[in-house]
């Protein structure tokens, strides 16, 4: 690890020495720098006795275990009627007591050991971590697994988080970016679990039971992987590892339920969230891609030069050269289970809201009908394979980044790969890449604002639906 931490330090070292040489004259579009050579850290498999695989990476330099259990769940499970409840399970498991100790104990004796557990579930991975003095990793191993395994799910903690998660959902339309942030997500996943949200009506019908059988039917030895790094020694780590997760379960783990991918279809619409304010908001995208096409790599590159760095097209003309924005990006979220997103985002005075939406547009556009320039190109590779590293800068990142992969079915030489991969890209594939995933025509336009300030009228953009940010909450609310 030292080793790693001393090439980083050599990499930015060489970097300063550039930036000084050239002190104003340097142009970030024009830079060069040496080929950065960087091994990929390896991190050991092995499967318990209950046929759990684990990925083991030791490191002595600090007195410290970290682990990580990946769950195969998320909210994707929650029953249309009680979205909400994955977030309540995941938060219930760590705040809600576990084992033998009521919430109150677990919290003094993680306190008092300096020791760190956390749940929590998103949209497809459930997790739950520890941090840990390696002088303390036995007994925090123990609360560990049955924070994992044997969550008690307190009656009072859990209505602690029902609240907490209904005053956020009063609070949800407080902020503009919030709401233009959900929404947009809402019309791009539209009839899809992934753009399903919490409500009043869904969260109050949450009861204990069904946050016990949520946890019933996923957190089994037979349905995670686990990441363990730090301060140990291999023989002592496994043996702990198989007495504290036992045998292989006799009973076939139930079936989660198949989950479709979201419907591929493409259809233009503007979403209008009336909000009095100076500032108008703005979301657009539509689905993206699945990390198993093969026009990833391409559209790493499309990414970084069209909105994913500071001299990308979208920034450099709609804030540097037309001053309409402080901030402007776009990113595909290339999706690791379902196919996940395009969105391109901005804010702007009300004033120039119209102009910075076509504009923006017209750039996307602009992707899909000439090739980018040697220069863009080159400037992207050379930023995406150079920072490749900082992903391994700790040996919790290093083994995480390994199970993560599994967890996915990534291919087994994708790391060793991408750099290889990224480097082979041409002008002609990213020309391809985005005339097959950017559907500027089709795009979901979210706006949040004044429009009695607008420049132009949304229906220059199309038929308008606006969006109800009245709240309702449900009579019968706790």
């Amino acid at each position: 690890m030292k080793r790693l931490i001393l090439a980083l330090c050599l990499t930015l070292s060489t970097i300063s020495t550039v930036f000084a040489a050239n002190s104003g004259k340097a142009d970030p579009r024009s830079m060069t720098f040496p080929e950065l050579r960087f091994v990929i850290p390896k991190a050991e498999r092995i499967v318990l006795e209950c046929g759990m695989p684990v990925y083991l990476l030791r490191d002595t330099e600090l007195p410290i275990i970290s682990m990580t259990a990946m769950v195969r769940t998320g909210s994707i499970h929650d029953p249309a009627t009680k979205s909400g409840l994955a977030h309540m399970t995941g938060s219930a498991m760590r705040s809600g007591g576990a084992g033998s100790l009521v919430p109150e104990k677990l919290d003094d004796e993680l306190d008092f050991m300096a020791s760190s557990v956390e749940s929590s579930i998103a949209a497809d991975m459930g997790t739950v971590s520890l941090t840990s003095l390696s002088k303390n990793a036995d007994r925090s191993l123990q609360i560990f697994c049955d924070v994992l395994l044997h969550p008690d799910f307190n009656e009072k903690r859990l209505e602690l988080i029902r609240k907490h998660l209904i005053e956020g959902l009063r609070r949800q339309n407080d902020d503009p970016k919030e709401i233009a942030d959900r929404e947009i997500i809402r019309a791009i996943y539209s009839g899809h679990p992934l753009g399903a949200v919490p409500t009043f009506a869904s969260v109050n019908a949450i009861t204990r039971q069904d946050v016990i059988d949520f946890h019933r039917r996923f957190f089994r030895v037979d349905n995670m992987i686990l990441a363990v790094s730090g301060d140990f020694e291999r023989s002592d780590m496994i043996r702990t590892l198989n007495a504290a997760f036992g045998k292989k379960p006799t009973s076939a783990s139930p079936e989660p339920g198949e989950v479709p991918q979201p419907a591929n279809a493409y259809k233009a619409e503007t979403l209008y969230g009336r909000k009095a304010v100076n500032q108008t908001v703005i979301r657009m995208g539509h689905l993206g891609l699945i990390k198993d096409s093969p026009d990833i790599y391409a559209v790493r590159i499309l990414d970084y030069i069209l909105g994913g760095s500071f001299t990308s097209r979208l920034t450099m003309e709609i804030r540097t050269n037309q001053g309409l924005a402080y901030n402007v990006d776009s990113h595909f979220d290339i999706g690791r289970r379902f196919t996940g997103t395009f969105i391109a985002e901005t804010e702007t005075k009300a004033e120039s809201t119209a102009k910075t939406i076509g504009l923006m547009r017209e750039i996307i556009s602009g992707m899909t009908k000439a090739e980018v320039s040697d220069q863009e190109l080159k400037s992207a590779k050379e930023y995406i394979i150079n920072s490749f590293m900082f992903g391994f800068t700790s040996p919790a990142a290093i083994v995480t980044q390994r199970a993560r992969l599994e967890f996915y079915n990534y291919p087994d030489t994708y790391l060793e790969s991408y750099r290889g991969n990224i480097a082979a890209v041409t002008k002609q594939d990213v020309l391809s890449a985005a005339r097959k995933h950017l559907k500027p025509e089709a795009f979901k336009i979210v706006v949040v604002g004044d429009a009695s300030a607008f420049d132009k009228p949304l229906t220059t953009f199309g038929t308008v639906r606006e969006v109800d940010l009245q709240q309702n909450p449900d009579r019968s609310e706790k």
